[in-house]
């Protein structure tokens, strides 16, 4: 009988943790038997509350907070089951972002834990234990259920087609914005990558999708086509989605095919998050949900790690885009507050990003580069990732230096009382960098 929320979660990393060791990816593992029959022993209890299902390679967690903040604003209890945490594991598992107590989380942790011990499966299915991604989301799935739950969005954890979420029925399936990443499992073109995610799409659900690329966009709609499913993409439905980064919020206008418009004043800054809130918008309206309380709401939406001004003089400014278009959506927004010529870049990636296609993007911007090493949860490479920025370098003074304390403290020698230090790369780099943060002002 475990008695802290960190004790359960130990318990349940003691078994086979593929999102730490994602080299051991097979399809042994990575099959949705497994977790039907697993959901299935501990009965079903997704299906006690309707779903909202979320696959892309970017955008997932503030359009899924998004989609729930509007559900909330009509006196809905919404679940959001995310990935990865910034801060604490009970990050991946909320009401609206809102934490379950912790009585509640080790009661219903303990009941999986003690239950599981009479839980196998066929040796032909990998290991006859559940993963702990797998008993993750099993717990994702119990509390919302015990909780009552009338909504959960949830989002993949890897992909689509042989997620573990992948076993839900959902009213709604919503395509974020693909790109190239985890190219060694789910393929090395965006082809690949989208027919990965496009499996979330089932017979008969409707589905919404972003703006995508066209190789990304051909493979939803055919998928949409072979399970009769109806298909709205956000570009076809908006003339226009304009937007301006302010201090204080994300000036939004999105305009409509028949002329009418939205004006949005986003608490979530960035370009990427007009983008996601009114992917978000779609994906609500087309559950029938519209109203000026529903607007405000997504207004008033807030995310740990989105463009996060932890402190000011200098702006230290967090965000975890991790990929090509959402790091150059990123300095596109920045430079419409800070003067990118007094700016500091943090960076750190996993193993498996676009680092050749994203480094030239920051050297072409800052002068000033440190790589930092986004934690030890998943695997990079720093020495490779110094040598690649230090080739592609032709002006740039490139640091780099492991540790999270020693790159902020470095940071806030090289930048001005009036510029900015700008961290991003990764969910983990983000991590790390707002946990030295706190260390520095204890």
């Amino acid at each position: 009988m475990e008695t802290t929320f960190i004790d359960i979660i130990h318990a349940m990393e003691n078994y086979t943790n593929l999102e730490k060791n994602i080299e051991h990816y097979t399809t042994r593992y990575y099959r949705l038997d497994r977790m039907h029959k697993l959901l299935s022993f501990f009965d079903n209890p997704e299906k006690d509350y309707q779903k909202i299902h979320v696959a892309g390679s970017k955008g997932k967690g503030s359009t899924s907070k998004f989609i729930a903040t509007g559900l909330k604003s009509f006196g809905y209890k919404v679940g959001i089951y995310a990935s990865p945490h910034l801060l604490d594991y009970k990050e991946r598992f909320t009401v609206c972002g809102d934490f379950f107590s912790d009585d509640f989380l080790i009661e219903v942790g303990n009941y999986i834990l003690d239950k599981i011990k009479g839980f196998t499966f066929s040796d032909q299915w990998g290991e006859t234990e559940p993963t702990t991604f797998e008993l993750f989301t099993l717990y994702g799935f119990m509390l919302f259920s015990k909780s009552n739950c009338d909504y959960a969005v949830i989002e993949t954890g890897l992909g689509g087609r042989l997620d573990a979420t992948n076993t839900i029925t959902p009213i709604l399936s919503v395509i974020c914005p693909i790109e190239l990443e985890h190219t060694s499992i789910l393929g090395d073109t965006i082809e690949k990558i989208a027919t990965e995610k496009s499996k979330i799409i089932k017979k008969n659900i409707p589905v919404v999708a972003a703006s995508l690329k066209e190789e990304a966009r051909k493979v939803i709609i055919n998928e949409a086509k072979a399970q009769n499913s109806s298909l709205r993409l956000l570009e076809n439905e908006t003339m226009s989605i304009k937007s301006h980064t302010k201090r204080e919020f994300e000036e939004t206008e999105i305009t409509y095919n028949d002329g009418t418009k939205i004006n949005l004043k986003l608490k979530l800054k960035g370009s990427v998050m007009a983008q996601n809130a009114a992917l978000a918008i779609l994906a609500l309206n087309t559950l029938n949900f519209n109203s000026p309380k529903m607007i405000s709401a997504i207004n008033e939406t807030t995310l740990l790690g989105r463009f996060q001004l932890l402190s000011e003089k200098p702006d230290l400014i967090i965000d975890a885009a991790h990929t090509k278009i959402s790091i150059q959506a990123l300095i596109s927004s920045i430079k419409q507050i800070e003067d990118k010529e007094k700016c500091t870049v943090i960076f750190g990636s996993l193993i498996d990003k676009d680092h050749k296609g994203i480094a030239p993007i920051l050297l072409n911007n800052f002068n000033n580069i440190i790589l930092s090493r986004p934690g030890t949860f998943k695997k990079s490479d720093m020495p490779s990732l110094y040598n690649l920025f230090k080739d592609l370098s032709t002006n740039s003074n490139i640091e780099m230096l492991l540790d999270g304390n020693d790159a902020l403290q470095r940071a806030f020698e090289l930048t001005p009382k009036d510029g900015c230090i700008l961290v991003c790369g990764s969910f983990y780099l983000a991590s790390e960098i707002a946990l030295a943060f706190k260390q520095l002002n204890k």
